[in-house]
């Protein structure tokens, strides 16, 4: 992939010159985490949460969230980032941020980015080369356009500076870690489904003394099982809560993770059994006919985020579970793995 060199291989200065150069492909180091950060204390503790990733502004997946937790009183949501996007009505905006920060958050690119208005990164995504540049491009202009809306509402931009990169929550006696990117960095492709098919994620579970990482950022969704010296783990990449991922489909996706296994009537499209957990990449079903009106009218025909995303908001991509669904993922109710069930 195309983002910022690590640490040892550049200084900030140089750093920050890459980012300006290749403003929505390259990244500035302050992205740059590392998966030994997550080796620490965890952050809050639950007995199962709905990982709520790349909202994309769109309040009837945010209402549909909500709703999915109230079904169960003792699970949480947790935004990992990128909750903004097309939202740059300045009601929207107000209202989209309000709500989501009542609960657990950390910031995505497009956080980052709304928070550090110099322009420099472009939208942050850290895009790899096989992006093509038209809609790198267009995603620039959409952080702009988004950039101006956040710029009236600074309140809000000192909350998205504050928010982390990165939580640490223990799931009944399991550790997990809520990343936006990957496990070294905020706009990393590392958990994107051409990444996982190379392994190189298998170190990362140790690094960070995590039994499951839960991200989103690639807007593609993907899941696979690693087995490693801690045990069996698993990557949840829930792709987009906003808007469809796959084809057909008029539903985001949400990354569920509990104790106990998803109630009755959820659309769990693939799980697995992790330790003691069930994860599963459960559907959000939102009110698509309204949202579909919504973007519309804020991003019309022939605008950047329409070109980009309006199909998809539609009918979804060319992306199905069973190619979502990698190594050690089972297609509908999670089934338990034997490196899992050696682990419990």
């Amino acid at each position: 992939m195309t983002i910022a060199a690590t640490p040892d291989e550049t200084t900030d200065e140089t750093t920050d010159v890459a980012a300006a150069a290749r403003p929505g492909r390259a990244c500035p180091l302050s992205y740059h985490y590392g998966a030994a950060a997550l080796s620490r204390p965890h952050d809050f503790d639950a007995d199962a949460i709905y990982v709520v990733g790349g909202l994309y502004g769109n309040p009837f997946a945010l209402a549909a969230a909500c709703e999915l937790a109230a079904r169960e009183p003792r699970s949480r949501l947790v935004f990992n980032g990128d909750f903004n996007w097309f939202n740059v009505d300045d009601d929207l905006f107000r209202d989209i941020n309000a709500a989501v920060l009542a609960h657990h958050a950390l910031r995505g690119n497009v956080e980052t980015e709304l928070a550090m208005p110099d322009g420099a990164a472009g939208c942050g995504c850290g895009y790899p080369d096989h992006v093509a540049e038209d809609d790198v491009a267009r995603s620039n202009a959409i952080m702009a356009r988004l950039a101006d809306t956040a710029a009236h509402h600074p309140m809000i931009g000192a909350r998205l500076a504050a928010l982390p990169m990165h939580l640490v929550a223990r799931i009944g006696t399991t550790r997990i870690g809520i990343v936006h990117g990957d496990a070294d960095g905020l706009a990393g492709w590392g958990f994107d489904g051409r990444a996982l098919a190379r392994g190189d994620a298998a170190a990362k579970f140790r690094a960070a003394n995590v039994r499951v990482f839960a991200s989103t950022h690639t807007c593609t969704a993907a899941a696979q099982v690693f087995d490693t010296p801690i045990g069996s783990a698993a990557v949840f990449n829930n792709g987009a809560a906003g808007m469809p991922n796959f084809a057909g489909a008029t539903c985001g996706l949400v990354t569920r993770i509990a104790v106990e296994p998803a109630p009755a009537g959820l659309q769990v499209f693939y799980g697995a059994r992790v330790a003691d957990l069930h994860v599963d990449a459960v559907a959000l079903a939102y009110d698509h006919a309204g949202w579909l009106r919504l973007f519309d009218r804020l991003w019309p025909a022939g605008s950047p985020a329409a070109l980009s995303y309006r199909s998809r908001i539609a009918a979804g991509p060319a992306h199905t579970p069973g190619v979502a669904a990698r190594a050690g993922i089972r297609i509908g109710a999670p089934v338990a793995t034997a490196a899992a069930e050696a682990a419990s």
